[in-house]
């Protein structure tokens, strides 16, 4: 990629006036996702019918951002992508934690432009986050999300959660972690990185 393009990042379409990159929204059957994370892409062969999930620590995923280029064959061989689980914490500053909504929407854009199917992981922090974390994600788009180290925060998370059903209402919500049984929606559990359950939630 052209070096001053990488640089400015604003070679995409973008929602709201933090100029989030946005998504188009996919359609993949529930019965297809079979989730595996980025980090096992080269254990074997025969797992180009995975979802590939980027729900890692931070240092992990920096790679896909800033070398997005030495990454997009790899990649391209998989069913699918969620788009990288940068953190965002309550207790970041707003500037960082909109960085990490940018990087996480700006990776599924530069993917979607080279033809690859991508899900868009949803994360928030406190109400503050609202105004950004939902941006650039269509209504009724599929989307994932990580119950995992929710269960302290788990009035958070459901505050959350909530406001992210009202505002893209989405097709299907895939859980990566057991779902709590608040979570409305139809939720597709992700057990484990080889295997997924569905549920149908009220």
């Amino acid at each position: 990629m052209n070096k001053t393009r990488l640089l400015l990042r604003n070679q995409y379409k973008t929602d709201g006036e933090f100029e989030i990159p946005k998504l188009q929204k996919n359609f993949i059957k529930k019965e297809e996702i079979f989730l595996m994370g980025c980090d096992h892409m080269n254990d074997r062969r025969g797992n180009e019918d995975k979802t590939i999930h980027f729900f890692l620590e931070d240092d992990k995923l920096e790679k896909f951002y800033y070398n997005c280029d030495k990454y997009i064959k790899k990649l391209a061989k998989y069913k699918a992508l969620l788009t990288p689980d940068f953190s965002l914490y309550p207790s970041m500053p707003l500037p960082l934690q909109k960085l990490s909504i940018f990087k996480n929407r700006w990776c599924g854009a530069f993917w979607q432009e080279h033809g690859l199917n991508v899900i868009p992981t949803i994360t928030w922090g406190d109400k503050r986050s609202y105004s950004f974390c939902f941006e650039g994600v269509e209504k009724h788009s599929i989307v994932a999300v990580s119950t995992f180290g929710q269960k302290k925060e788990k009035r958070e998370f459901m505050l959350g959660y909530d406001t992210m059903l009202e505002r893209i209402e989405p097709l299907y919500v895939i859980s990566y972690g057991e779902p709590f049984e608040e979570m409305r929606g139809d939720v597709l559990y992700a057990r484990h990185p080889f295997e997924t359950k569905t549920r149908g939630c009220a």
